[in-house]
């Protein structure tokens, strides 16, 4: 087997997170197009990307990787005062409080208890891209549990109800303040709603490679269209693409939605989260202590509806030590749908991102991604 080309750079003493990085590449074969950063105390220690396209500018789908930077737009208006995690969403959305809706909390939405992860029709692609057309109808409808009584993922419209509770109160939306609070402020090669000026730097999404095993093995695991995971993967729709497919459709890299859309470098996530935490270009900490540990909280752990498996939310993001052992209580992020990570660990003064191209079956990477972090984490004790 041909090794991986691994390039770019690391600081002293975080050398064993290339070899990490080239191991896990070498286990796929090395034409794996990927990415990894990591900040520590606010400096690029880890800057390394590998594959026979990739480079460390090449901009790739982060899938729900946006759903966290979505939700620190919606951390800053918790810290600015506009928003609070315990008023209704009705209060600042009054139409969603129609079917039972109107006492839903703010954090109970955001930890995805609210029942909303479809609607029974479904959506086109076209549709699915428009977040404001989304949390319209979503807004509409009866949730398919009673809310705050479990916990199901809402995979391709978190962020269009986060969002709507963001336009309405500030009259702009996520991917708007995101740009001109995040985005600009840090230069983040990060984007919710590609420029067509950027469309030359993307890198088409691949799916997994389909080998016999893995196709039987999702034909032993797969769900009814109109099951609740059906309903929340959008595969009632007769129009409906695969999750991988996403990032490749122009309309959703224009349109920027934030649940799924976002387009980015590793590189640019690990500075946005570890901004969070610390001084970056000069600029103070996006969020104080009590507004990261608030939005780290763990608001319920159990059974997850949609994923069919155990499953622990903060508000808005995934408290990550609970996947990471290395990390510590507090660490946050979010993850993408085929191997994607991004999170900020505070206790460490640590944040890590990691992007590849090819779809990944299983489609979380946390076997690797633990394995990097181990090796970040040990770096991290040998530099002090």
């Amino acid at each position: 087997m041909t090794e991986p080309d691994v390039r770019g750079t690391v600081a002293a003493g975080f050398e064993p997170v290339r070899d990490e990085f080239a191991a896990i590449l070498a286990g796929e074969g090395a034409d794996l197009d990927a990415q990894v950063a990591a900040c520590y105390r606010g400096e690029l220690v880890v800057d390394l990307w590998a594959g026979t396209e990739a480079t460390g500018e090449s901009l790739l789908g982060i899938y729900s990787a946006g759903k966290g930077v979505a939700h620190l737009v919606v951390a800053l208006l918790v810290q600015d005062g506009a928003l609070d995690l315990d008023q209704r969403v009705s209060h600042y959305w009054p139409q969603f409080g129609a079917a039972g809706k109107r006492e839903i909390l703010l954090r109970e939405l955001l930890s995805h208890q609210a029942g909303l992860v479809g609607v029974n029709s479904g959506f086109s692609m076209e549709e699915l891209a428009e977040d404001q057309f989304v949390a319209e109808r979503l807004g509409a409808q009866r949730p398919l549990w009673r809310p705050g009584s479990a916990s199901g993922y809402h995979a391709l419209v978190m962020a269009a109800l986060s969002g709507e509770v963001v336009r309405r109160v500030t009259g702009a939306t996520v991917q708007s303040l995101f740009a001109t609070r995040l985005r600009d402020p840090y230069k983040l090669d990060l984007h919710l709603g590609l420029p067509a000026d950027q469309e030359h730097r993307f890198l088409s999404a691949q799916p997994m490679v389909a080998t016999p095993e893995r196709l039987r093995d999702l034909a032993a695991t797969a769900t009814a269209p109109d099951s609740l995971n059906g309903i929340a993967f959008n595969r009632h729709h007769p129009e409906n693409r695969e999750v991988w497919e996403l990032p490749n459709l122009p309309v959703v890299r224009s349109a920027g939605p934030a649940s799924f859309g976002g387009i980015g470098t590793a590189r640019a996530l690990a500075k946005l989260y570890s901004a969070v935490i610390g001084t970056i270009d000069g600029l103070p900490p996006l969020l104080t202590p009590d507004t990261a540990a608030a939005f780290a909280q763990i608001q319920y752990a159990g059974w997850d509806l949609v994923l069919r498996q155990h499953k622990a939310w903060a508000v808005g993001f995934h408290p990550v030590s609970e996947l990471y052992p290395s990390l510590g209580a507090g660490a946050f992020g979010h993850s993408g749908a085929g191997g994607q990570q991004a999170l900020v660990d505070p206790r460490h003064e640590l944040s890590y991102a990691f992007l590849r191209r090819r779809f990944l079956y299983p489609p979380q990477a946390d076997a690797d991604h633990n394995r990097i972090l181990r090796a970040l984490r040990a770096a991290t004790e040998t530099t002090r």
